[in-house]
């Protein structure tokens, strides 16, 4: 089924509805932490004289980002203590990841790094911790606050607020340490959390269509009380909780996509590879080719955000003037395509046009690719199992690019930069390729919440409880 057309007007309205709004400061609550335990905090700690070899441990911290799957059940189904019963499931975690958050700024601010190291580390990993943990819920809480027809338009504001909270963390904590000092800059950061406990307050506890209760009485979980009714309640009851929690996510995926299930999970591990292979080598490329770091931060730091923005609202617009399966080609394209960019800034020497050229082109893309893969990756989760499936999804998106990128300097030693852009070119053609296949066989990329296939017939998983549109719960 084709996706009926929009006009540009009526598309744009979608930016107005509340759940749109509220992802762009959860955005920024979300892209707020990211720096600060990170290039912000290296920075700080170079500047107060720590060693590299000791510097360079703290890029561990960033493990916690790429590992919040193993918790990600805990964050879906238990429920906190009093304040689970007064602000809701996701609201509830969301303000105890914001408050981890700001307790481990503030410790840093009142640290001296170069007497306190392990302290340092222990308010990073807190830190790190609370925002991968704030991550989990924000990706569920968007999921389940919005119908599939505005979920582009909620990851396009998701997007423009994370950018802004990275370059606040960034730039502005540089400034703030510049003109004052690295603990008031680390404060003002802390400060800033405030904005995201402001709109988990004032903001509603999304629907949730199936409580674990429910779960209860899925299949196995009944087979299993059956099996096990000798041994004692708390065992049964803690592997009625694994089950419900962390096996009928992954079963309930395959259930509903069958033998499809495979070829999504290989196309989000591939989606994205072009793009995350040849970042380590980025920088690299501006500096061998004689550019300034000045002229690098102003380019890619400044102007490539503001293009980053640009193509993640087109991409907002686009997928709901034209519906996810053709942006998904299309971003996967434009991503692969873009790294040719890269190819030709590396045989013509520091012109600062070709790096304004590439990086347009380049951020344009990605920002585009992301908010439209964001949407994608919506509409493939359950709204039963939302934060377990969508770690799993995230997390498996980024991993094979990571663990190529590790290749990348080998790669460029061997067939230097040009050749290099053109190889992880290639390496996106088959997530264009898959993109276009999957268009085809999967309804639900047709349009908003048309569930018929390409002749016409409903499809079966048309009635699933999961699948419904928030309106009609």
């Amino acid at each position: 089924m084709q996706h009926e057309p929009r006009d540009w007007l009526s598309s744009l309205r979608v930016y107005l509805r509340a759940p749109v709004v509220t992802l762009l400061f959860l955005g920024f609550s979300a892209g707020l932490p990211y720096l600060l335990v990170f290039s912000t905090l290296t920075a700080w700690l170079e500047d107060s004289g720590v060693e590299v070899a000791a510097i360079g441990f703290f890029s561990w911290v960033g493990l916690l980002y790429s590992i919040k799957l193993f918790w990600a059940p805990i964050v879906d189904r238990v429920r906190l203590p009093l304040i689970g019963r007064l602000l809701g499931q996701r609201r509830s975690w969301m303000l105890l990841g914001q408050t981890l958050i700001a307790a481990g700024l503030l410790g840093l601010s009142g640290l001296d790094p170069a007497g306190h190291l392990p302290l340092v580390a222990a308010f990073a990993l807190l830190t790190a911790f609370g925002a991968a943990t704030q991550d989990i819920v924000i990706d569920a809480y968007r999921i389940e606050s919005g119908e599939a027809a505005i979920q582009a338009a909620m990851a396009s504001t998701y997007i423009i607020g994370y950018r802004i909270g990275i370059v606040m963390a960034g730039a502005g904590a540089l400034y703030i340490a510049d003109a004052a000092s690295w603990g008031i800059a680390y404060l003002s950061m802390a400060a800033l959390v405030s904005i995201g406990v402001i709109t988990v307050l004032v903001r509603p506890e999304p629907p949730r269509p199936q409580s674990l209760t429910v779960v209860l009485f899925h299949p196995r979980v009944k087979r299993f009380l059956r099996q096990r009714r000798n041994r004692s309640h708390w065992q049964r009851q803690a592997g009625v909780w694994l089950i419900a929690a962390v096996i009928c996510p992954i079963s309930d995926f395959f259930q509903r996509y069958g033998r499809l299930a495979l070829w999504l999970l290989v196309f989000i591990g591939i989606y994205r590879i072009s793009d995350i292979s040849m970042a380590a080598m980025a920088n690299p490329l501006y500096l061998s080719l004689g550019f300034t770091k000045s002229d690098i931060a102003s380019v890619t730091k400044v102007f490539g955000v503001l293009m980053t923005i640009g193509g993640g609202v087109l991409g907002g617009l686009m997928v709901v003037r034209y519906g996810i399966g053709r942006m998904l080609v299309l971003g996967a394209l434009a991503v692969a395509l873009t790294n040719l960019l890269f190819a030709l800034l590396a045989t013509g020497g520091d012109s600062l046009a070709l790096l304004i050229v590439a990086i347009t082109g380049d951020n344009l893309a990605n920002g585009l690719a992301s908010t439209v893969f964001i949407a994608f990756l919506s509409s493939l989760t359950s709204r039963t199992y939302t934060a377990t499936q969508y770690a799993l999804f995230s997390s498996l998106m980024t991993l094979p690019g990571k663990f190529i990128g590790g290749f990348s300097g080998l790669v460029v030693a061997d067939v230097g930069y040009a050749s290099f852009f053109v190889i992880v070119c290639l390496l996106g053609l088959p997530a264009v390729a898959l993109a276009w296949w999957l268009s085809r066989r999967l309804p639900t990329l047709g349009n908003d919440g048309d569930t018929r296939n390409d002749d016409g017939e409903t499809d079966p998983r048309a009635g699933r409880e999961d699948h419904e549109p928030a309106s009609v719960r």
